[in-house]
């Protein structure tokens, strides 16, 4: 596999605190890539920063091979390079297909504009991820009516809308519960094998991490302290003392 995220000597300070000193790491291409840490170790910072929402201090984020670094997220995004968040961000008055529809960068609409412009391939499809995830017999219900677990899926649902080349999850488990987890996981491992989507993940969850990822990143304190296989991890003991002595 080829690197499809370079992260070279990245660093970001805010103020005088430094989230991220001299970050490098790959993304592979077509993998599952882990990204673990304390709290404020600086994970969502990084993250942040390769989508373009804050500029970096100094260093090189390339994608495919490309500079992106000075990119703004909707140039980000055209790219096919997006990401999720730990509190999800959906449309609560709109019902599950119109949060679909209205998703896509381009091509905004409600339901009732798809409807009215005989959009039926674009509704079609909304609805056919929502059944991949899940959610097709709560398509017509509003998001805001869903639990948060149920709305997770939904901006899953909503971001393979965008087909995105890389998708960013960030603690994507996180307040989801435990009965659904089994089944997100395995949804995100078939987008990863039938849809092709390369998949980079901050988790907490290190049983689903450990379990998901072919390589995952420990960040402590702004800085990289171990990468490698999640055997690798599970038995570095620098990790184990920063942050697995703890789970």
């Amino acid at each position: 596999m080829n690197a499809i995220i370079e992260v070279s000597g990245v660093s970001k300070s805010y103020g005088g605190v430094k989230a991220n000193s001299d970050i490098s790491m790959q993304v592979q291409k077509g993998g599952i890539t882990g990204l673990i840490g304390p709290n404020g170790s600086g994970k969502t910072t990084l993250f942040n920063s390769i989508v373009g929402y804050h500029p970096i201090d100094k260093g090189s984020i390339k994608f495919e091979g490309s500079e992106i670094s000075k990119l703004q997220v909707p140039a980000i995004a055209r790219l096919g390079l997006l990401r999720t968040f730990q509190q999800t961000r959906i449309y609560g008055a709109m019902n599950c297909v119109e949060n679909m529809l209205i998703s896509m960068p381009h091509r905004k609409m409600t339901f009732w504009d798809a409807f009215s412009r005989n959009d039926a391939e674009q509704i079609e499809r909304a609805e056919g991820l929502l059944d991949f995830v899940g959610l097709y017999e709560k398509r017509y219900l509003r998001g805001g009516s869903l639990s948060f677990g149920q709305q997770k899926l939904l901006e899953f649902a909503m971001a393979l809308m965008n087909e995105p080349t890389v998708l960013l999850l960030d603690e994507p488990t996180a307040g989801i519960n435990p009965t659904l987890i089994n089944g997100l996981i395995d949804r995100l491992k078939r987008a990863n094998s039938e849809f092709g989507i390369t998949l980079f993940v901050i988790e907490h969850n290190m049983r689903v991490i450990m379990n998901m990822a072919d390589h995952i990143y420990c960040l402590a304190h702004g800085e990289m302290l171990a990468s490698g296989g999640p055997e690798d991890i599970q038995n570095d003991q620098t990790v184990i003392d920063a942050y697995l002595g703890a789970h």
